[in-house]
């Protein structure tokens, strides 16, 4: 094995369902699809090659498919060296195979799938059970193909025979884990929010979403609105107070002072202002809201933490835009002092 600090550790998945996992396995080979490229070898030595040849064998996919699907390849011949480290993370026996690159890359035209060749000499199997989650985590990439960056080292060790299996209750990096994954859905959200209603759209938005916190809405028409855009009351009626008087902003970037004052002052003594962004607010507009017991600024932050407490009761129109799934994440006993 080469020097540690020249080796780069590589993360491979074995295609939807493990297909290539007798390639991998049984051929020591680890192996890419996009046969339709044919020998990536005969491209010119470039991302901008690659990308121009996969916009030609693959013109109908996505936008935003073409710089990664470039990345990857062009990564699995011109940057991987002989030497290097590979993962492959078995789905079904979770095993995680740790190996040495050991040839270069080659296109085998005699076989259909996964033509995208490279030789490999498996050092390594042993059990998920035996990686801290957060080693586990980052080879669980969306990417087939993929450098591991924060947890290297923990795969370099393990073929060093200096691995530790770590009890799973003092695994620091669940929190690392927990705290990405919460980033994750957090970013998605907001992302989507921006991107899908903007305007007139979040407004409504916003409306069920203080619906089901208990309120009733009415969300003004669209266009001028004299920047009240949603009035929430308790009653059927709206006669009962307190009345909350709502304005919204998609954009995500940050609200500033005077636009929160224009709202506050429209708002009654009696009565409660609320200011809901998918961005930030300035520390002027924070200030000037700090010492207003009847004023409220929720952020994008703040936003997503609402959603994700009452998303279980959105209707299906609102949990079709933003689909999530339960899933419960450990949380380590906090260290006494």
């Amino acid at each position: 094995m080469a020097n540690k600090n020249e080796i780069t550790v590589w993360g491979i998945h074995a295609g939807v369902g493990g297909d290539a996992r007798s390639i991998f396995i049984n051929k020591k080979q680890i192996a890419l699809g996009w046969d339709d490229m044919g020998d990536l070898a005969k491209i010119p030595g470039s991302r901008d090659g690659f990308k121009t040849k996969l916009m030609e064998a693959y013109p109908n996919k996505k936008k935003g498919w073409y710089p990664m699907a470039t990345g990857q390849l062009f990564r699995f011949v011109h940057e991987v060296r002989t030497g290097d480290i590979v993962v492959y993370p078995s789905k079904p026996d979770r095993i995680v195979h740790i190996g040495e690159v050991v040839g270069d890359y080659k296109h085998v035209e005699d076989e259909e799938d996964y033509s995208q060749r490279r030789a490999v000499k498996w050092l390594k199997s042993l059990p998920r059970t035996n990686f801290s989650q957060g080693a586990l985590y980052e080879i669980g990439s969306a990417m087939s193909f993929f450098k591991v960056k924060s947890f290297s080292d923990e795969f370099i060790a393990v073929l060093e025979g200096k691995e530790e299996v770590q009890p799973a209750k003092s695994d620091e990096s669940i929190e690392y884990v927990a705290d990405d994954i919460e980033q994750t859905t957090h970013d998605f959200i907001l992302k989507t929010l921006a991107q899908d209603l903007k305007g007139h759209g979040f407004s409504h938005f916003v409306g069920h979403l203080l619906g089901t916190m208990g309120y009733k809405t009415r969300v003004s028409p669209e266009g001028p609105d004299g920047g009240i855009d949603i009035l929430a009351h308790k009653d059927e009626l709206g006669f009962e107070p307190p009345i909350i008087k709502v304005q919204v902003k998609s954009t995500e970037g940050s609200i500033g002072d005077p636009i929160v004052s224009q709202l506050y002052g429209k708002v009654e003594k009696s009565e409660y202002g609320m200011f809901v962004t998918l961005g930030t607010f300035t520390n002027q507009a924070k200030s000037f809201a700090r010492n207003k017991s009847n004023l409220r600024l929720i952020d994008g932050e703040e936003f997503v933490e609402l959603i994700l407490r009452h998303y279980e009761k959105f209707d299906s129109k609102y949990k079709a835009l933003l689909p999530l799934k339960q899933i419960y994440i450990p949380e380590l006993p906090a260290e006494s002092e």
